[in-house]
């Protein structure tokens, strides 16, 4: 008996062929988001890329003139003013090379004088040449004491105090004295204690070494770029040394302290602390500096407000003062390597000479 060959419902047929229909219209959709999706991540990305690079990367370059104070970095074209940065050299007397050396002869290796108000670099003597710089190490310690330390502190005196080269200058402390830090601070500066300024290192930095750094690493936020330290108070040894324009960056500095102000514009000091078995002990500090001492005499219109001082065998003698002309505009001068004390004084006084015109 031959079968016959059943045909399949329309109906049934009909309903399939919609559902293949519905099937492929949503592949169709499903493809289209893909697409569309995938657009709108690379759109994203590149959005982000450019927001990085023109406002951010934009910015990473280095300034093309960096000792010029009229130099600026831009941001966006068109911001004008509020995309600006100012340049390093913003309220500093700046030059790269000698400044009016025949203007006054000194047999210094080293010598510079600054104009604070007018920004002007109005002698200089080969600058930026290193050398020992002898105590003129203490103003850097003297700037890391009163950014970082608590002046109030009181600080016993320990054997680190000893710890400083035979013959340094000293301010006498034994082991066991009591001393607050700012009575420290005045003994180094005024008498140039070496013993006072390894007190100062170890209570600030927490040890000497630590403390080396800390000057170390705020020499490179001043721009001090030809300065490096290996102790504080300015004992001569290998990797340790300056040159004139480095140490006024670091007077300019002290500057804005009034303390500073005070140190160094003072004769004497007078410390009362307790010794080491708690007894009140007295003190007397007198200044290193000859033109305070009346040693030196200035020039005509100028008034010399004070400085610090620096001698050894390796640096010479050493010397950077703040002075002020007859109508009180302030200037910041040293010297380097001089060959003593009386040609020190005779050669400042020349340099001094020139704030006076």
């Amino acid at each position: 008996m031959r079968k016959t060959e059943q045909k399949p419902d329309y109906y049934t047929q009909r309903e399939w062929n919609r559902i293949q229909a519905r099937e492929t219209e949503e592949r169709r959709k499903n493809l289209k988001l893909a697409l569309i999706a995938a657009f709108l991540l690379v759109l994203t990305a590149c959005a982000i890329w450019a927001v990085f690079f023109y406002v951010f990367r934009s910015h990473d370059v280095s300034l093309p003139e960096a000792y010029s104070d009229s130099s600026t970095v831009f941001g966006l074209p068109g911001a004008g003013d509020r995309m600006s940065a100012d340049p390093f050299s913003k309220g500093l007397c700046v030059t790269d090379s000698d400044v009016n050396p025949d203007a006054v002869f000194i047999t210094s290796t080293e010598g510079a004088l600054f104009d604070v108000t007018g920004q002007k670099v109005i002698y200089a003597k080969d600058i930026f040449e290193q050398r020992p710089q002898a105590s003129l190490t203490k103003l850097m310690t003297a700037l890391v004491a009163f950014k970082y330390g608590n002046l109030d502190d009181v600080v016993t005196v320990t054997e680190t105090a000893n710890d400083i080269e035979e013959g340094s200058s000293v301010c006498g402390l034994h082991v066991g004295d009591q001393l607050t830090l700012k009575q420290l601070v005045y003994g180094m500066l005024i008498a140039s204690g070496n013993d006072a300024a390894m007190m100062v290192a170890e209570h600030v930095g927490g040890s000497v070494d630590k403390f080396v750094q800390m000057m170390n690493d705020e020499s490179v936020k001043l721009g001090a770029t030809h300065t490096h330290f290996v102790n504080p108070y300015g004992m001569t040894q290998d990797n340790h040394y300056t040159c004139a324009y480095d140490v006024y960056l670091t007077f300019n500095a002290l500057m804005q302290y009034d303390l500073f102000l005070d140190i160094i514009g003072r004769k004497t000091y007078y410390a009362e602390y307790k010794d080491g078995t708690g007894d009140a002990y007295g003190n007397t500090w007198t200044t290193t500096d000859h033109y305070l001492d009346g040693s030196a005499e200035t020039p005509d219109n100028v008034t010399v407000y004070g400085g610090k001082t620096g001698t050894t065998d390796a640096a010479g003698a050493c010397l950077s003062i703040l002075s002020k002309d007859a109508y009180g505009n302030p200037y910041i001068s040293v010297i380097l390597n001089s060959q003593d004390k009386e040609q020190l004084y005779v050669d400042m006084t020349q340099i001094l000479s020139l704030a006076g015109k």
